[in-house]
């Protein structure tokens, strides 16, 4: 049984080309969404919780819109467990919106799930200056 993704959308007063690096580089990822984040080779993060590895490959994403990690659980196939993080500016309003896909994460309700990414995002604002 897969479980559905959970979508959440913060608009954010920062241009793609601030967020971005933020939400694709180790060291920006460190900032905000993990205690640590270590590469391995070419495609592969670390990231650590709680001082607990979660490997993670890096998919192909667009340059200052979208990021893609699909975390290794297990024996599970690849694909299985993503979390997606893409920018999208509005044209009418010039507003900044990201949206968090998490097919990764497992949490007892929806509302822990919105929790932990408000708290998060939370953070990547107050380091952005959003």
């Amino acid at each position: 049984m897969s479980q559905t993704p959970y979508t959440f959308e913060y608009e954010i007063k920062a241009s793609p080309k601030v967020l971005y690096p933020y939400l694709s580089s180790p060291s920006g990822l460190q900032q905000w969404f993990a205690d640590k984040v270590i590469v391995r080779g070419s495609a592969e993060l670390h990231f650590y919780w709680d001082n607990e590895n979660h490997p993670a490959l890096v998919l192909p994403g667009k340059a200052n819109k979208s990021v893609k990690f699909d975390f290794k659980r297990g024996n599970s196939e690849p694909g299985k467990h993503i979390i997606e993080l893409s920018l999208d500016v509005s044209e009418v309003s010039n507003t900044t919106y990201l949206t968090v896909i998490d097919g990764a994460s497992t949490f007892k309700t929806d509302a822990d799930a919105e929790e932990l990414w408000d708290y998060l995002i939370d953070k990547l604002k107050e380091i952005v200056g959003s």
